[in-house]
């Protein structure tokens, strides 16, 4: 096999104003999503009003389900393409396609037109996700990964913070109001997309994928600039540790199939495990965040961003404070304790609130303590599938767990938890909040026992080359 320094070359760089720049041009996908998920959130009692489109807690329900579904389609659509022709191309088409559907929800005239809009805007998150997981964890250096990846994993919550701050000021009446409001804040989140799609056409291709594609002297190229521009900031680069076999060509569906279902398949059982728990305990509440707070709480359709902004900034400290820790204590341990502590926190939340002993201020408090949890718990999710199956298949592999885990638990979150807001019970919605934190609790024993211990570890360590591999007995 070919060997190259190149992948010890990137992990071995110190943290730079280029490694910044990197995360925050790709790191907004996160805050795109966030702010379309709460903008969906946060003008959803809106959204039922007879002078905008008269929409059923049953139909934003499902319109949320819709969104999931196209980002799970988005998902493995775009991630088999991102394995094949490159990271950055396809995170510039995903972007663009996210776009579009934002600006077209603003015109929506009634549910059909709505649905078909966010199922479009899912098309466009979906694909992000793969292309952007593939691209940070092969661009970060490995003694930071996990803590890199946690806090741009959280940044979905400066989204949902953004978010919400645009809904209370466009559907003020003295700014738009509710009748106009809500299609300005879909208007203002496109506008954000042209935005961000300008400033990443600068972040290069993954030099990793190109090795693997036989443009090596493409890849060299990228790394020297790179390597030139931290020069600069921190003086000379400590000397490169050897190389390493090179990856190679993105293999067939069936050769993928076989790699996680045989080779890797006890990875395989902790991701799926990991990413259906918190696409569940996530999606669930939060696609029904407003309409708890305004049937239940009796807060004002106007006023419910006002309760996300302690929700939003729980989530972003979670992956922030904790992040460190994936990196120094280790992945197992971490992502055990953040899963099963936030099963355990939302369970009591659940019990509280059938008791009725929550009102609207305290509601929100319990919830923006279980997701300080909760947060980095999501977020760990995302870095294990990212980074614990070979370059070749890093995309993909990326797609079909969201895909799978988010169809499982993504999809069917908002429409059941809408149905059981629907029936006014406080035992129903209870009842609801008791499976998802089941599933987290357990998830993260389920983590624990069969973990990887990924921390500080090169990709290549922890997943090699395909071609390499195969040659071994199969992994954990």
């Amino acid at each position: 096999m070919m060997q190259t320094d190149l992948p010890n070359r990137l992990d071995r760089l110190p943290w730079s104003p280029w490694h910044t720049r990197v995360a925050v041009a790709l790191g907004v996908a996160w805050i795109l999503d966030g702010l379309e998920v709460t903008l969906v959130g946060s003008v959803g009692g809106v959204l039922e009003r007879g002078d905008t489109l008269a929409l059923s807690a049953a139909q934003i329900g499902w319109s949320g389900s819709l969104y999931i579904a196209g980002a799970v389609l988005g998902a493995l659509g775009f991630g088999r393409m991102t394995d094949r022709l490159g990271r950055r191309r396809l995170f510039l088409i995903t972007l663009a396609i996210y776009m579009a559907g934002s600006l077209a929800t603003a015109f929506a005239p009634g549910f059909a037109f709505f649905a078909a809009c966010r199922f479009a805007t899912g098309l466009g998150i979906g694909g992000e996700y793969a292309a952007i997981n593939s691209a940070i964890d092969e661009l970060i250096p490995a003694r930071l990964r996990g803590r890199v990846n946690l806090a741009i994993n959280g940044s979905f919550w400066l989204g949902a913070a953004l978010g919400a701050g645009l809904s209370l000021l466009v559907l003020d009446p003295r700014v738009f109001g509710p009748v106009w409001g809500w299609r300005a804040a879909f208007l203002a989140g496109g506008a954000m997309a042209v935005a961000i799609l300008l400033v990443r056409r600068h972040v290069p291709e993954s030099p990793r994928w190109l090795v693997a594609h036989g443009r090596i002297d493409e890849a060299r190229r990228i790394v020297l600039a790179i390597e030139a521009e931290v020069e600069r900031r921190h003086g000379k680069l400590p000397p490169v540790s050897g190389e390493i076999p090179a990856a190679g060509q993105a293999p067939s569906l069936a050769q993928v199939a076989r790699v996680l279902l045989h080779r890797y398949r006890r990875r395989s059982a902790v991701a799926l495990a990991l990413m259906v728990s918190q696409a569940f305990f996530y999606n669930a509440i939060f696609f029904t965040y407003s309409l708890v707070l305004t049937r239940f709480h009796g807060v004002p359709e106007g006023h419910v961003g006002l309760y996300v902004f302690p929700f939003a900034l729980a989530n972003v400290l979670g992956p922030l404070l904790l992040g460190p820790l994936f990196d120094r204590i280790g992945r197992r341990r971490m992502i055990a304790f953040t899963y099963v502590s936030a099963g355990l926190g939302l369970a009591l939340t659940g019990w509280a609130f059938m008791q009725g002993w929550l009102d609207a201020r305290s509601q929100a408090w319990c919830w923006s303590a279980v997701f300080f949890l909760a947060s980095a718990a999501a977020s760990s999710a995302y870095l294990t599938v990212s980074e614990i199956f070979p370059l070749e298949m890093r995309a993909i592999a990326i797609a079909v767990f969201y895909a799978v885990g988010t169809g499982l638990g993504g999809f069917a979150g908002p429409a059941l938890f809408g149905g059981l807001i629907g029936t006014g019970s406080h035992a129903a919605v209870a009842a609801g909040y008791a499976v998802a934190a089941a599933l987290m609790a357990g998830a993260g024993w389920f983590a624990l026992r069969l973990g990887v211990d990924a921390e500080r570890k090169p990709l290549e360590e922890i997943a090699p080359p395909l071609e390499a591999d195969m040659r071994e007995p199969p992994r954990r």
